[in-house]
């Protein structure tokens, strides 16, 4: 094996795909906090009951079997166009960004499954010990909240360099498909052939049409809806359509994509654009409303923390998170005799460890599914995510503190644009591929 660099500069055309991932994500991270502070504010209020009442309005045709509570349809509708987004830029790193190489897809990959593995094992060894009917949720703590990470990072992390953000993503995304894919195998109910054969069915008509290089979007919304609802009836959780459709969407350039001569972007890359500030903005904002409002009128805070569900997910999540992503980074850099870019330290790698800690979203859903029909524990493993995402904040938000100084002068040779023309000076040199003259050394 040969020596090679982690985490140097990415090529230019990904930067500018990643700052504007990365941008549409940070704003919905700080959209998606605002509404569960207003749904736990709410809930816990004297009006606490019209908050449950509004997420239990049942609306949908009930002839389609769609009668569905506002909660309910924030967690497998919306959550579905997060899921879509999430898998399309999965697809991207797939075809053209960083998992497109397996020599630097092998430290990504490697650190989200390490990532989810560790605290699905603390979790289960916690909560083996003490209470063993509650094993169903040891899915809980291997998800990452991307949104909250970035906006932790907008407010404390803003010098963090350009490969780290991209690995934080990265990580985030294939966190997202694992999670996804145990969503499908672990947490479907009342499975039906008929249903998922429609579903497979109308899958491969979108396959096709991706190929035929259609794009009219009278053929793919039907086409889309139904088979989201194919996919709900079958007993699979629906949110699964969403990542099926992003990964047969077609992510390579043709000439049917020209406009008038002028080539544009592929369907990949175009439905990313348009849908993440629908995703990030709107979906899981409304989706985190109405899954983090936890009652604490007659329990408190510190009774659902002192349960064995919500200990294994704050360890799961704030211990296991940081030593499943730095270690297996670790092992696999070190088994293939990789060395970090100059500009960055495995203490930086720790911080990003640390903010995987922050799991919300996904964290929120699989809590949703696994405790269903165990109110107290579900409180309890929603406060533990809550409380372990805060935690996991602080924690990283003190150690990239601590860096600050040492990214600005790497942002100062990273973003220096002395010619005006919007490019990266770095990008215009002979030597761009590594981490650029005057890029400061650490430890």
């Amino acid at each position: 094996m040969t020596d090679r660099e982690l985490f140097a500069r990415p090529a230019l055309s990904e930067r500018l795909w990643l700052l504007r991932a990365l941008r549409g994500e940070t704003i919905g991270g700080v959209l998606l906090l605002i509404a569960a502070l207003i749904a736990i504010v709410w809930v816990n209020s004297p009006w606490g009951d019209s908050y449950i009442a509004l997420g239990d309005y049942t609306i949908g045709p009930a002839a389609l079997g769609l009668d569905l509570s506002l909660s309910t349809w924030a967690a497998d509708a919306l959550l579905a166009v997060f899921f879509f987004v999430a898998g399309l830029e999965l697809k991207h790193e797939f075809t053209r960004g960083t998992l497109s190489r397996p020599a630097q897809a092998a430290v990504p990959v490697a650190a989200a499954i390490g990532g989810m593995a560790v605290p699905a094992i603390i979790f289960a060894i916690i909560v083996a010990a003490s209470d063993p009917g509650a094993l169903q949720g040891w899915a809980v703590p291997m998800a990452t909240d991307i949104a909250f990470a970035l906006a932790v990072l907008a407010v404390v992390g803003r010098g963090l360099p350009i490969a780290l953000r991209a690995f934080l993503l990265t990580l985030a995304v294939v966190d997202d498909l694992g999670a996804i894919t145990i969503i499908a195998i672990f947490y479907s109910k009342g499975f039906s052939a008929l249903y998922l054969v429609l579903a497979l069915v109308l899958l491969g008509a979108y396959w096709l049409l991706q190929r035929r290089r259609v794009r009219s979007p009278w053929i793919y919304v039907p086409l889309v809806i139904v088979t989201w609802w194919a996919v709900f009836l079958s007993g699979i959780h629906a949110t699964v359509a969403g990542v099926a459709l992003a990964l047969l969407t077609r992510a390579k350039m043709s000439p049917g994509d020209d406009e008038m001569g002028v080539v544009t972007e592929p369907p990949v890359d175009r439905l990313q654009r348009m849908l993440l500030p629908w995703s990030a903005g709107l979906c899981v904002p409304l989706f985190a409303f109405f899954a983090a409002g936890v009652d604490l009128r007659s329990t408190g805070l510190i009774e659902p923390l002192t349960s064995p569900v919500a200990i294994g997910v704050l360890a799961g999540l704030v211990i296991g998170k940081p030593i499943g992503v730095v270690g297996t980074a670790w092992v696999v850099a070190r088994f293939t005799r990789a060395s970090l870019s100059p500009a960055i330290g495995w203490r930086d790698i720790g911080a990003i460890g640390l903010l995987a800690g922050i799991g919300f979203t996904v964290a929120l859903l699989i809590t949703e599914l696994a405790y269903s029909s165990s109110p107290a524990q579900l409180d309890a493993a929603k406060v533990a995510v809550f409380t372990a995402s805060v935690v996991s904040a602080l924690l990283a938000s003190g150690v990239l503190l601590a860096r600050n100084r040492h990214y600005r002068r790497v942002a100062l040779v990273e973003e220096a644009d002395a010619d005006g023309d919007g490019i990266p000076d770095v990008y215009q040199r002979p030597s761009s591929g590594d981490a650029g003259p005057g890029a400061p050394r650490t430890d």
